[in-house]
């Protein structure tokens, strides 16, 4: 058997010659603009501390779950917090899961079969094409955030379609038309799945819940280990949806669920979002800073992700590593991860940069392109 891993150092070594090869390193020190944390909450020390003062009353928070949720894990812990969530959302249910890709995996390889056809944003998050594979179901890429190419494909399809959105897409960072796309969803009875994996904390609860479109989407997906600084993820949807989901799907029944502490930090985090209502309003501040520098970028202009494209893997890396080595933490983004000739810098803004930082960062990569 060894002596077929030629063929995986090979592929390896390719990787290597491109400048692409993926691989372990210690968090880097510097700026940052490459996490998720857009509110600065993994690092806020007041939400540290109710943090803290949780565990210290109730220290079997950090015990193991023992096992699944379906046998000795569905503590009164998970069950008050998906309560507590679903009331906020405004939704029927919502059901937990350790990560949003857990989630994105049993939405999309449970709920449509074999006769059934997924309908994908064609920059969809890869959680959802991989799930995709798990049902067997038939997918078919539209035309990013073109509508017009939805609905024909709509319109030449029999049987049950599911549409799959992000609310705010995370390599380009541009917003869907989720007002119009849950329109055409509703005119030809196709069933609206949407991935809020980057608004929520950001624009409130989310654009679902923002626009009210509860009763339009069939199932929504919120993360926290982005804009909440946590971790896990909750599918929102009705009774019916969340019963069929444990009982029919696989990454949720064979899970061994989360420490208790993971749900407690949820809905911590959503009570510290209740009370500080304008956390965001820095973060939209540093956004127009962004903007006012005068980038080139095809992202939203509220956004807190920026991508600048530099259509060459080669160059690109150059130029992440002239920001590294001035003190900036970005993320580089090469093909075949996204379509040779649309590499990108993602940078993403937080409400703790400094405008300083902010003019820094952005006067390299002026200079460099």
């Amino acid at each position: 058997m060894l002596n077929h891993l030629h063929y995986f150092q090979e592929a390896l070594d390719k990787r290597k010659t491109e400048q692409t090869l993926r691989i372990l390193k210690p968090k880097s020190e510097g700026i940052d603009f490459y996490s998720n944390d857009y509110l600065g909450l993994a690092r806020n020390k007041e939400l540290q501390n109710l943090l803290l003062k949780q565990i210290i009353d109730h220290p079997h928070l950090l015990s193991g779950s023992t096992g699944s949720r379906l046998i000795s894990g569905n503590s009164k812990e998970v069950i008050e917090t998906e309560k507590f969530i679903s009331k906020e959302h405004q939704n029927e249910s919502a059901l937990l899961f350790s990560s949003g890709y857990n989630a994105n995996l049993a939405l999309f390889s449970t709920l449509p079969n074999r006769h059934d056809t997924i309908i994908i944003d064609e920059k969809i998050h890869r959680s959802v094409h991989d799930a995709c594979k798990m049902s067997h179901a038939k997918k078919i890429k539209f035309k990013h955030n073109d509508i017009e190419d939805l609905e024909q494909i709509l319109k030449r399809k029999n049987g049950n379609c599911y549409v799959a959105i992000e609310s705010l897409y995370s390599m380009d960072g541009d917003f869907a038309p989720i007002q119009e796309i849950a329109e055409i969803a509703k005119k030809y009875n196709a069933f609206l799945i949407v991935d809020e994996a980057h608004t929520f904390g950001v624009f409130g609860y989310g654009l679902v819940r923002k626009y009210q479109l509860q009763t339009s989407v069939l199932a929504t997906v919120v993360t926290y280990g982005k804009a909440l600084g946590s971790h896990g993820a909750t599918i929102l949807c009705d009774k019916v949806i969340k019963s069929y989901l444990v009982n029919f799907a696989s990454p949720f029944i064979y899970t061994t669920a989360a420490q208790d502490i993971q749900w407690r930090s949820i809905r911590t985090g959503y009570e510290f979002l209740k009370a500080n209502k304008h956390a965001s309003s820095g973060l939209q501040q540093n956004i127009k800073i962004f903007h006012q520098q005068n980038i080139k970028t095809p992202s939203s202009e509220n956004s807190p992700i920026q991508a600048v494209l530099i259509s060459d893997n080669h160059r690109l890396k150059d130029l992440q590593e002239t920001l590294l080595n001035e003190g900036f933490l970005t993320y580089a983004v090469f093909s075949p991860t996204v379509k040779q000739g649309t590499e990108r810098l993602r940078i993403c803004l937080h409400s703790f940069n400094t405008e300083e930082e902010i003019i820094g960062m952005t006067k390299v990569i002026k200079d460099f392109i």
